[in-house]
C-alpha cells in the first residue's frame, strides 16, 4: 500500500505525515490522541544519515512530548551496503536508533510497528523488532534473508533450503511466518484506525515474541531455553 493511502487509512480524522527522501515523519490523530510518527519509504536502505535522522526524532519526541506514543511504518531493504557508510560506522548508527526506541519505551511512550510494504535485515530488526509490538499488513514481505542468501551462507543448497521452509517457518520468508514465529503480533485488515487504536492498548509492554511463537508452533524452543536461563539466574 502506498504510504499516503496508509496514512489517510491509520488517521482518517487528521494527520500532518510528510516525506523527507526515503524518510516519514509527523504526526496523527487516532482516538483523539495525537501519535508520533516516524517511517521509510520507497524500500528505504537504512544508511548512517537515515539512522541518525530517525533517532534524532525520537529524541525528540520523548523531549519535547513525554509518553506520546510512536508508530514506526516500515518498508526497508535493509541496511545501506556501501563502503561510505560501512567506514561511518553503520552498525553503530543502527544500534544507536535501537537504543532510542527502547529509550521511548522505558520512559512510557507506547511503540508500536506496523510492516506496510517490506522488511528485510537489519533495517526490521532496530525497527519494528523492538517495538512494544509489530504488527503487518497481509500484503507485506517481511524476510531477514532470502533463500538464495542463506544457501551461500549456510553452505546448503537453495533446494534443500526450500524443502526445509515448507515444515519450518524459520528457513521460509514471508509474513504469515513471521506470525507464526511471533516476530508479528498479527495482521491488520479491514478498519486500520481501530486497529491502531485497539494496538495502543492491548499491545504488550513486556516481550512475548518467544510465547507467542511458542503458542503458535513456529519457535519451540526459545521460550523453554528462556525460562531456563531466568531460573538460573
Amino acid at each position: 500500500m502506498d504510504w499516503k493511502n496508509l496514512a489517510d487509512a491509520l488517521f482518517p480524522d487528521s494527520h500532518s505525515i510528510e516525506v523527507h527522501g526515503d524518510m516519514l515523519c509527523g504526526t496523527g490523530v487516532v482516538e483523539g490522541r495525537t501519535i508520533a510518527v516516524l517511517g521509510t519509504t520507497h524500500h528505504a536502505a537504512i544508511g548512517v544519515g537515515l539512522a541518525l535522522n530517525q533517532a534524532r526524532i525520537v529524541l525528540d519526541t520523548i523531549k519535547q512530548h513525554p509518553g506520546r506514543p510512536i508508530l514506526l511504518l516500515i518498508d526497508t531493504q535493509g541496511q545501506q551496503l556501501r563502503r561510505r557508510d560501512e567506514l561511518l560506522g553503520i552498525n553503530r548508527a543502527m544500534a544507536h536508533l535501537g537504543c532510542c526506541i527502547d529509550l521511548a519505551r522505558r520512559r512510557g511512550h507506547r511503540v508500536i510497528g506496523l510492516v506496510y510494504d517490506q522488511a528485510l535485515s537489519g533495517g526490521f530488526i532496530t525497527s519494528g523488532l523492538i517495538a512494544d509490538a509489530c504488527y503487518a499488513l497481509p500484503e507485506a514481505e517481511i524476510r531477514v534473508m532470502g533463500i538464495p542468501a542463506m544457501a551461500r551462507v549456510t553452505k546448503l543448497s537453495e533446494e534443500r533450503l526450500a524443502a526445509l521452509s515448507r515444515s519450518s517457518p524459520v528457513f521460509a520468508p514471508g509474513v504469515d511466518n513471521y506470525v507464526v514465529m511471533g516476530g508479528i503480533r498479527a495482521l491488520w485488515t479491514g478498519d486500520l484506525a481501530q486497529a491502531l487504536g485497539d494496538a495502543l492498548v492491548t499491545a504488550p509492554t513486556v516481550d512475548e515474541r518467544a510465547a507467542d511463537g511458542a503458542a503458535r508452533g513456529g519457535r519451540r524452543c526459545a521460550a523453554p531455553i528462556i525460562e531456563r536461563v531466568l531460573d538460573a539466574a
